[in-house]
């Protein structure tokens, strides 16, 4: 079984630890990576809310064969290929809103001299041994291919691209004898791979295939954009060996005792010392749930780590029921839509449309529907409203306090808080949004412009306007997580500083009577998409 953590040193306690995957740097954004990234971005922020100490990493993959024959179809060297996609995917992170607390590229030194640590540990440990490979290779997925791989027909399916016969020396990282431990310890560790049918289907994998040992070198003769093999420089590390590395080797390079204690020396200098692994979190798309739930874990045992506590994988977006493709032309570009409809508009939707596992579909009607049904007739006019009488019937001063609506705040509070727990983002949002349209029910219920008009209602319509009004300040720190510009602008509307980012704010009675509130202003104004 993987060995313990290492005992913190006093004083220093474990961050929550979350990871997106690493992207590859051959191409463009896509609505994929996205949308990946807004979902550990929210599990960070409600991490941070709760009220624990959150790490959050994201960050790219520059080696590979891809890499380089796209660098060299430019006219351009590697490195400096690699230097404008990062700058790209950077900016990409902000885009989205990203609250992540580094950004890795694979290209870096304090990663490569992780990579090479872990090599060395391995190859003199007995892992990793030199061995001829003849037989079938896709240059596409720069990865080899074996009898088992064929289609009926005797053909490879064509995501491989052109495939060719090799014969070539290389070097291998044994995984047949960690098969057994491996379905043990997920059998046992329900939590691991989530959603549970993604379990099944390692695990499947797992009892009816017999496991390869990896190839995890190539020639330079082949390739040269790669980390080079510490033990043989004639070779570079398999981009896929390198890339998973990428999750401890922030940790090493940040002083983390657990890691340290299995590759001793890679920190950099003046590492604060800061404790993560094993990650809490990886969040990754299901067509990479083999190297994640497989190769990694052993990676991860035969150097002496602890695994990662769980592996978290997302499905697929579709286009209006189909494969999303350049050729077909319904590629969504996540950027044109921010810069359209906003990003926390596009955070919503992919949040609320998908849960975390299976397929989605885009389709721009049901985006539309959302945004104006969801976000500007129902949160935006719950705010625009709520202040707007304020303002007119009582000068924007918070009326005495009332509890009309507390129940129903405590209620989806407490249901919010335990969906959190769960990383049930979906569901979460649909709790946040009942509260919102009962909000909107009691406006039409209470009938505030009708009691405005009958001084002897003046009691009745403060604990209408103050209910609403705390309505609203419950909803910014429950919203915080998913939509962080939004929670920001209704704090601001509502003359409240400070960021609505602690989830302890939620409880009933935060407003103040006598507080000026701010001006209100539309968080979502209504528009169609032509």
């Amino acid at each position: 079984m993987p060995i313990a953590c290492a005992t913190l040193p006093a004083g220093m306690s474990k961050r929550f630890y979350i990871t997106t995957a690493i992207d590859y740097v051959n191409g463009q954004p896509h609505l994929g990576h996205a949308y990946e990234k807004v979902i550990a971005d929210t599990i960070a922020r409600a991490r941070r809310s709760l009220g624990g100490e959150v790490f959050f990493l994201t960050g790219v993959d520059e080696h590979g064969q891809k890499v380089q024959q796209a660098a060299l179809s430019e006219g351009k060297q590697p490195q400096e290929y690699c230097d404008e996609l990062a700058a790209v995917w950077q900016a990409f992170a902000r885009k989205l809103d990203l609250a992540n607390d580094d950004f890795i590229r694979t290209t870096q030194q304090r990663h490569q001299r992780i990579v090479h640590a872990l090599l060395s540990k391995l190859y003199q440990a007995g892992h990793i041994y030199k061995a001829v490979y003849k037989g079938f290779y896709s240059p596409k997925e720069e990865t080899f291919l074996t009898e088992r791989d064929r289609l009926p027909d005797g053909t490879f399916d064509p995501a491989y691209g052109e495939v060719i016969e090799l014969a070539e020396e290389n070097y291998y990282f044994r995984l047949r004898e960690h098969q057994k431990w491996l379905i043990e310890y997920i059998e046992s560790h329900a939590e691991f791979v989530m959603p549970e049918y993604r379990r099944n289907e390692v695990l499947g994998f797992l009892k009816t295939e017999t496991l390869e040992d990896l190839c995890i070198t190539r020639p330079v003769t082949r390739l040269r954009w790669g980390i080079p093999v510490p033990f043989d420089t004639n070779f570079v590390t398999y981009v896929w060996f390198d890339a998973l590395t990428n999750y401890i080797s922030i940790p090493a390079a940040l002083g983390d005792p657990t890691v340290l204690s299995a590759l001793p020396g890679v920190a950099e200098p003046g590492a604060p010392g800061l404790a993560l692994w094993p990650a809490d979190i990886h969040v990754i798309g299901k067509d990479i749930i083999k190297f994640h739930c497989v190769y990694w874990p052993i990676m991860l045992k035969a150097a002496g780590l602890p695994l990662p506590k769980q592996v978290l994988v997302h499905g697929w977006w579709q286009k209006d029921g189909q494969k999303m493709s350049k050729s077909l032309g319904n590629v969504v570009d996540p950027v044109a839509v921010i810069d359209e409809w906003g990003v926390d508009a596009f955070r919503y939707y992919v949040l609320r449309e998908l849960d975390i596992g299976p397929d989605g579909n885009w389709t721009d009607a049901s985006f539309v529907a959302r945004y104006n049904t969801e976000l500007a007739n129902g949160l935006g006019n719950l705010l625009n409203r709520s202040l707007a009488m304020l303002k007119r019937y009582r000068g924007g001063l918070v009326p005495s306090q009332s509890a009309e609506l507390a129940p129903e705040a405590e209620r989806t509070m407490t249901r919010v808080r335990a969906l959190l727990d769960q990383n049930k983002l979906q569901t979460a949002l649909i709790e946040i949004w009942a509260l919102v349209d009962r909000a909107n029910q009691y406006v039409d219920q209470t009938a505030p412009f009708k009691l405005a008009k009958d001084p002897a209602q003046a009691s009745r319509l403060d604990h209408v306007l103050y209910s609403l009004a705390e309505t609203c300040r419950i909803l910014a720190v429950l919203l915080w997580p998913f939509l962080p510009g939004t929670a920001r602008k209704i704090y601001t509307q509502l003359g409240l500083e400070g960021e609505p980012n602690k989830f302890e704010l939620a409880r009933w009675g935060g407003l103040v009577p006598g507080h000026q509130i701010g001006e209100p202003v539309p968080l979502f104004p209504r528009k169609d998409k032509a």
